[in-house]
């Protein structure tokens, strides 16, 4: 049997009103893609063990058998849905470094900025990210450790960087990078578009903070 089969004590994602049929779900795009973003709303909603393979299924669209066709279980299925978050979560943020030039604070404005916009902007991809790796057998875990690490890597760089040129004068590099991800990730928690902060104002205010954690020293000309 397929790893993660369908139980009845499951929850079934919600269907909408009108939800269409199986030739109008063709329309909206291929098997694979239905399926991944249902799986996508039901883990984020119910969480990894809230939900059935069966009632993926069910809310894509899809048989059974193509169901199984794109993922044999639901570990599979998450360690594609996480694969594909990480890899655009980096991408995002070397986009962002590869303009930031070669000054430590110009590059922890750049991390710090790709962070809070991708956490802002990709709720539910960061949400899933931060809190269902652990749902993931040890070797699907184990390899999304190194991409994990890639990010943390990174800033650690950066903050070494910056306290050799006397940029950064915390004492604490590891706690400050640590509490510096720590408020990014955060924003995909209880970030809200509509609401007073602008997504700019937010950029804006998470440097000034990530400022002060690595202890800022603005160079004197």
């Amino acid at each position: 049997m397929p790893s993660g089969s369908s139980n009845t004590s499951a929850t079934t994602p919600r269907r909408r009103a009108g939800r269409p049929t199986s030739a109008a779900s063709k329309e909206r795009g291929d098997g694979r893609t239905l399926v991944t973003a249902a799986a996508r709303e039901a883990f984020a909603e119910y969480g990894y063990h809230g939900v059935s393979i069966r009632a993926i299924a069910k809310a894509a669209d899809v048989s059974m058998s193509a169901m199984y066709h794109y993922y044999p279980g639901k570990q599979e299925l998450l360690f594609a849905l996480l694969q594909d978050g990480i890899a655009d979560y980096h991408r995002i943020c070397r986009a962002a470094l590869d303009v930031a030039g070669d000054d430590p604070v110009a590059h922890l404005d750049a991390l710090v900025g790709a962070t809070v916009r991708y956490r802002a902007t990709h709720k539910v991809e960061s949400n899933l990210m931060l809190s269902e790796v652990r749902n993931l057998n040890e070797d699907f875990q184990a390899q999304l450790r190194e991409p994990q690490d890639a990010a943390t890597t990174t800033m650690t760089e950066i903050i070494s960087a910056g306290i050799r040129s006397g940029q950064f004068t915390t004492k604490y590099p590891d706690d400050a990078r640590r509490a510096v991800f720590a408020m990014c990730n955060s924003v995909a928690h209880w970030y809200d578009p509509s609401g007073p902060i602008s997504l700019d104002e937010l950029v804006t205010r998470y440097w000034e903070l990530a400022h002060a954690l690595v202890g800022y020293r603005e160079q004197a000309d």
